[in-house]
């Protein structure tokens, strides 16, 4: 936003309905058979959360990213991790001009709206920490200048839960940075088709189908659906509901490590964000639910036994979520 412009006026709950449902239809035209995982995105951004997606190749979480980008009206970049990628390879770093006998600062591919951190666990820890500070702080430090990046700023993660040779397991303080790690699966057999259908004789396939496209906000009117956003009011019994059921984890049978506060927070933020997108200005019990094992799949361990049972983290958040008694509305 310019010094001089004016910054978008924040929306009423129903232009915000009219403008989520706009960008919801038209991500469902080109993401197809992917409306759960699409729903859960835009929650992340009305919450101003990053995202973590893991689902198997050719799922179009790639191609998720990028309309989301175009969509958003916001500047799009991709960093394909590798084991040889360096942390000034997403950051940036100082560079000697020869012509003006001066260091000048390169900004790496993180200054944008949606950053692609495409197989994020390919590349060691010392270069995935270096989107730790961005991720938190929104701003990254260069030869010990501090600078912001531009807001919105959303980093969207894939991994591929299948292949584990080469890749490097992502540390707790960083999984602990996405709000939300999203599951995505095939679509159903009719949906496999439209796909098909689609992609058939189109020439650069995912480019030409992403390019359909057009942004429908900017990065200002983005900003201020997520403040709306924040207003949503969340009753204190709410809030007790969603710490209980984080407080949970920490103790329940199979699970050796429980989420941390952030969990609450996470939980609270989306739950906000399900409430906008059903056009209410107020937060109720499924909201807290509604999004609750996304927030939490990714920052719990389970013990070796429940792991060689072949138990998923979702089983077991499923029963600790029904376990708490939802306050009345």
């Amino acid at each position: 936003m310019t010094d001089d412009s004016k910054p978008a006026s924040p929306p009423d709950l129903e232009q915000a309905a009219t403008q989520l449902g706009a960008l919801r239809n038209a991500l469902n035209q080109v993401v197809i058979g992917q409306a759960p995982v699409i729903e859960q995105t835009l929650a992340a951004v009305l919450a101003g959360g990053h995202l973590m997606i893991e689902g198997v190749p050719g799922l179009a979480k790639t191609l998720l990213a990028q309309c989301l980008a175009t969509v958003l009206g916001g500047q799009f970049s991709r960093i394909q991790f590798t084991p040889d990628l360096m942390p000034a390879d997403i950051t940036g770093h100082a560079m000697y001009d020869m012509k003006s006998e001066r260091f000048r600062l390169r900004r790496g591919p993180v200054f944008c709206n949606v950053l692609l951190a495409d197989e994020i666990n390919r590349a060691p820890a010392k270069t995935q920490a270096a989107l730790l500070e961005v991720m938190q702080e929104r701003r990254v430090t260069i030869e010990g200048k501090s600078l912001a990046v531009p807001d919105p700023f959303l980093v969207v993660a894939t991994q591929n839960p299948i292949e584990h040779e080469g890749t490097y397991l992502l540390p707790e303080a960083q999984l602990d940075r996405f709000l939300m790690k999203v599951l995505i699966d095939y679509p159903e057999a009719e949906e496999e088709s439209r796909i098909a259908l689609n992609l058939a004789g189109m020439r650069d396939d995912l480019v030409s189908l992403a390019q359909t496209l057009k942004p429908m906000l900017d990065p200002d009117q983005a900003l201020a659906l997520r403040a709306l956003a924040r207003q949503v009011r969340i009753d204190e019994a709410l809030a007790n509901y969603a710490v209980a059921i984080v407080r949970a984890t920490r103790d329940w049978p199979g699970i050796s490590i429980g989420a941390g506060p952030r969990a609450s927070i996470a939980i609270l933020r989306a739950a906000q964000a399900s409430a906008l997108m059903d056009q209410r200005d107020f937060v109720i019990p499924d909201d807290v639910k509604r999004f609750a094992t996304a927030c939490l799949r990714h920052r719990i361990l389970l013990s070796a036994e429940m792991q060689m049972e072949g138990q998923r983290a979702d089983d077991l958040l499923s029963r600790v979520i029904e376990a708490q008694q939802a306050p009345r509305q």
